[in-house]
C-alpha cells in the first residue's frame, strides 16, 4: 500500500478541475496546468477531493499509485501559490543580471553565460549574486536551476560556482607541502 496514494488530494477554493477519462485539467489563479494519468491508475473527482487507485495489484501499478498522486498534488500547488528555487553565486566577480527575458552571467570564464527560460519559468535577480526561479510547474522551475547550476558546478575546494541556497558543500583540504 502507498502512503502517499491512499492519501486525497484537496481541491482549495479558486481552484478548477476536469477530470475527463485519463486527462485532468486544472485551472487557478496563477495559470492552467494539466496531466496524464497513466494506464495502471484511476482518478476520481468527488466535490473538492481528488483520488487516485491503482486498476490492480501490479508492481507497476503500485508504483505509479504514489507517484501519480504527488504530480496530481503538485499541479494544485502550483496553480495556488507556485513554486521557486533560489541560486546564489560564490566567487570573486561571479554575478548575475537580468537583459529582457534572459539572464547573462559571469561565471570566471573568458565569456559571458546567457540563459533563456523555457516557457511558463520566470527569473529574477535581486542582488547580483542571487538568482530566483519561479514558476507554476514544478519540473520546469527545478529543470530550470539545474541547468543554470550545470555552468559552474561548486568544486570543493574553495567553494565557487552557483548553488542552492542553503546547499552544503563540503570543502575538501589542498595540497600539503
Amino acid at each position: 500500500m502507498s502512503r502517499i496514494g491512499k492519501k486525497p488530494v484537496e481541491i482549495p477554493t479558486g481552484v478548477t478541475t476536469e477530470l475527463g477519462g485519463k486527462s485532468l485539467k486544472v485551472k487557478g489563479p496563477k495559470g492552467e496546468l494539466s496531466m496524464t494519468f497513466v494506464k495502471e491508475v484511476n482518478a476520481k473527482l468527488e466535490g473538492n477531493i481528488l483520488t487516485i487507485v491503482p486498476t490492480d495489484e501490479t508492481q507497476r501499478a503500485r508504483a505509479m499509485w504514489g507517484l501519480q498522486r504527488s504530480l496530481a498534488a503538485n499541479l494544485v500547488e502550483g496553480v495556488t501559490n507556485g513554486f521557486s528555487k533560489e541560486l546564489e553565486l560564490r566567487g570573486v566577480g561571479y554575478r548575475a543580471q537580468m537583459k529582457g527575458g534572459s539572464i547573462v552571467m559571469q561565471l570566471g570564464f573568458s565569456h559571458e553565460v546567457n540563459y533563456t527560460p523555457r516557457a511558463g519559468v520566470t527569473l529574477a535577480t535581486p542582488k547580483p549574486t542571487q538568482i530566483v526561479i519561479t514558476g507554476t510547474d514544478k519540473q520546469a522551475v527545478g529543470q530550470t536551476a539545474a541547468e543554470i547550476r550545470s555552468f559552474r558546478k561548486p568544486e570543493p575546494y574553495k567553494g565557487k560556482g552557483v548553488r542552492y541556497v542553503g546547499e552544503f558543500v563540503r570543502s575538501k583540504e589542498g595540497k600539503k607541502k
